[in-house]
């Protein structure tokens, strides 16, 4: 069964925050690297239960940080939709053997518009601890990780 470590980058998120963690049911644990918030971000994160950790050299150093071998990488203006959590819980379920042949989990975003939901690509989010190839905060991108069922929503308003 392997465990899930969400992590989140903040900065001054106090408005979008709240949203994101809600949503983190299926993971067990809640890294947050905040850098350098002066609002309310990290009341509201300890209100979650999350860990507050200040930002590392590279974000490789940073999934090191984390307790659990696979990290789902969240931003503070996303959410999960009920379909992704089912999935996440889902992955938590199965055998530990069967996981380390996964690369990564990929997730279908869709962002928010003036004009409704526009979908906003795959991405993935879910990597192993020793993930070592990203981009910014960001995993990039493998085109061998699996498709998650489920959407990454992501909120252009507060």
């Amino acid at each position: 069964m392997p465990p899930i470590s969400a992590i989140l980058h903040t900065h001054n998120d106090e408005l979008r925050l709240g949203r994101a963690l809600e949503t983190l049911h299926p993971c067990d644990e809640i890294l947050i690297v905040d850098h350098g918030s002066s609002d309310l971000t990290l009341i509201i994160a300890r209100e979650y239960g999350a860990r507050i950790v200040q930002p590392e050299e590279s974000p490789s150093r940073e999934a090191r940080l984390a307790r659990n071998d696979w990290l789902f990488c969240l931003q503070p203006n996303e959410a999960l939709s009920e379909g992704l959590e089912a999935s996440l819980f889902e992955w938590r379920i199965r055998p530990s053997a069967e996981v380390q042949s996964v690369p990564a989990g990929a997730i279908s975003s869709r962002a928010q518009t003036a004009s409704g939901w526009s979908p906003a690509g795959s991405e993935t989010r879910l990597v192993p601890k020793t993930w070592t190839r990203w981009q910014g905060r960001l995993p990039m991108h493998d085109p061998q990780a699996i498709v998650l069922q489920g959407d990454l929503l992501r909120f252009s308003l507060p």
